[in-house]
């Protein structure tokens, strides 16, 4: 499953946050970030993913 939102962050940048986070502030600064520009969207979008991966695994979640 994180591949796949790690692959919908780069096409799609708003998808991948939807997938990870949810709807919320993350996934408006996205879209935000990716009208201005598909590669800050896509940067954007992966670094929340791999962060929130991190954070659930610290936390144990998985």
């Amino acid at each position: 499953m994180k591949l796949l939102r790690i692959l919908a962050g780069l096409l799609v940048p708003p998808l991948g946050i939807f997938l990870t986070v949810g709807v919320g502030p993350t996934l408006f600064i996205n879209i935000l970030l990716t009208l201005l520009g598909w590669l800050p969207g896509s940067i954007h979008a992966v670094w929340v993913i791999v962060k929130h991966e991190e954070r659930m695994d610290r936390e144990g979640v998985y």
